[in-house]
């Protein structure tokens, strides 16, 4: 409703000083209830048409924001980085520098992350409280991991590798069917069904192979599961957003039609 409103003011007032905070105010509407692609379009509506403007600007970190939910990092790094190739305003870079390392750090891309944070300015250096994220940063190492390559290896012995993920229910009942299909195949063989007992070393290959790809796949798993949860306390203590708030932003313009 309020996104067919502000359209609407746009439409009867396209000259009218508001339009701008209108436009915005479309695109802040389609993000609070995640309409994310719309979104993104309102923000680069806004960026084309008011060009170096605050509204622009906070255009720029919201379209960023949006196409983060899209999944497309990469695509919001390189919207930042158009932002401070034309912005002379330090405080926007340094907004657009941290905003890039949080990007990256969702992304677990510790290195690339550290390299935009190194690019803030000393005098905002406190604002973004890099020493504290710095040194939260060095604790990544402690994050719990598990080994791909080791959780394949230990599935030689079927659910060997979903225990040592552990994931104990999935290692017991692979256990308990490979191995029955294991013993099946054996009993055909012994007894001389050898047509039977191909079929059932077959689908018991079957189950093996998928035994070891589901023990690597937990593995990633586990350590994606317990990255995001160090990224999201990191998050909800340390990060800190001066330009955008995404909450109060809607505020401004307030429109009502009587008829």
């Amino acid at each position: 409703m309020a996104i067919i409103e502000y359209q609407r003011f746009i439409y009867f007032f396209p000259e009218d000083e508001r339009v701008a905070l209108a436009m915005y105010n479309i695109g802040m509407s389609y993000y609070s209830t995640s309409r994310f692609q719309e979104a993104a379009a309102s923000f680069d509506k806004v960026i084309d048409r008011y060009e170096g403007t605050d509204l622009s600007i906070k255009s720029y970190f919201m379209k960023s924001n949006a196409l983060v939910k899209l999944n497309a990092s990469g695509s919001a790094v390189v919207n930042l980085q158009n932002l401070i190739a034309i912005t002379d305003d330090i405080n926007v870079k340094d907004e657009a520098y941290y905003q890039i390392g949080w990007v990256y750090l969702d992304m677990a891309s510790w290195d690339n992350a550290r390299i935009y944070f190194s690019k803030i300015s000393p005098q905002n250096e406190n604002k973004y409280k890099l020493d504290k994220l710095a040194a939260e940063l060095e604790k990544k190492r402690m994050i719990p991991k598990k080994s791909p390559e080791i959780a394949g290896l230990l599935s030689i012995i079927p659910g060997g590798g979903y225990l040592y993920c552990e994931r104990y229910h999935d290692a017991l009942i692979t256990f308990l069917l490979n191995g029955a299909l294991i013993y099946a195949a054996y009993e055909s063989f012994d007894e001389g069904h050898n047509a039977l007992g191909g079929l059932i070393s077959f689908v018991g290959f079957g189950f093996y192979a998928g035994n070891i790809y589901g023990a690597i796949t937990s593995a990633h798993k586990y350590n994606r599961r317990n990255t995001d949860r160090f990224l999201k306390n990191l998050n909800q203590r340390l990060k800190v957003n001066i330009l955008v708030d995404v909450e109060n932003q809607g505020a401004g313009l307030a429109l009502r039609w009587v008829f």
